[in-house]
């Protein structure tokens, strides 16, 4: 069986509708996958109902940034129903921290001269949780760029001239109240938090006994020996070596559900794995 347990939407700041995406992934015989739109669960019903009739499971999800002493990460979160809950009634509270994010780096961009509004860039997004993305999106309509990474590697990225801090969950908090959600939560994509191959174990021993359910180790970008190595310590750990493509459509080039860059196997015992770590 081939497993994705990374995908986004229209939801958030993928390129297909959250039903695009459920029949691109059987269509591709894709047995398990997982829909983690930023901050919100606002696709997961209509996800759904296109997995209904076709061979597929879904596990329902969010992604999170949070913070933590050393800067920031994000953590993919599975099994967090679009119900009220611990953890889904703070996702507003997120939601609405990116828009306020979202109306100062529309008006530093201003400042620099684009000529682009806040009306633009919500424009470009097909769901609630309007983020970065789609303001290049929006600037890639007015012609300052001619695609979504160039925007982001100008103006948007960390430490560029137009990006403004959100506010955000602690990496504590947001295990909490996942746990509490009866939900699992999981270090999403390891390389982007700037710790060397050493440092892994030491920083991700103390979220598990957090509470903290897997680390993302079969991902594109990380290297077949990054993807051992990460799956060694989930092991060591006594928690779930997960993985997924990251798929956002077009917004993310060169990636497909399942096998990410055309080398990606996540394991399909990771599934049974995650759902033995839930508590209920």
């Amino acid at each position: 069986m081939t497993v994705d347990l990374h995908l986004h939407s229209k939801a958030s700041d993928g390129t297909e509708s959250p039903a695009q995406v459920v029949r691109r992934a059987a269509r591709l015989g894709v047995a398990t996958i997982a829909l983690t739109d930023h901050d919100t669960l606002a696709g997961i019903a209509e996800a759904k109902a296109a997995a209904a009739p076709l061979p597929i499971d879904l596990i329902p999800g969010t992604e999170l940034s949070v913070d933590w002493p050393t800067g920031k990460m994000h953590l993919l979160v599975y099994f967090l129903e679009p119900i009220a809950g611990p953890l889904q009634n703070r996702l507003a509270w997120l939601r609405e921290g990116r828009n306020h994010r979202n109306a100062a780096i529309v008006n530093r961009l201003q400042e620099l001269g684009y000529d682009v509004t806040l009306a633009e860039a919500e424009a470009q997004a097909g769901g609630p949780s309007v983020g970065r993305p789609h303001i290049a999106d929006a600037l890639v309509t007015k012609g300052y760029f001619d695609a979504r990474s160039e925007a982001f590697h100008d103006l948007l990225a960390d430490g560029g001239a137009a990006y403004v801090e959100r506010v955000r969950l602690s990496a504590e908090e947001a295990i909490s109240l996942a746990r509490d959600s009866g939900a699992v939560p999981v270090i999403a994509h390891p390389y982007t938090i700037g710790l060397g191959r050493a440092e892994y174990r030491a920083a991700f021993q103390e979220l598990t006994s957090l509470g903290l359910g897997g680390i993302e180790a079969y991902y594109p970008e990380h290297t077949p020996a990054l993807r051992s190595h990460l799956a060694s310590i989930a092991d060591q750990l006594g928690i779930v070596a997960t993985g997924g493509s990251d798929y956002h459509g077009t917004g993310k080039p060169g990636l497909e559900i399942g096998t990410g860059r055309g080398d990606l196997i996540v394991p399909d015992h990771v599934v049974a794995a995650l759902a033995a770590s839930r508590i209920t």
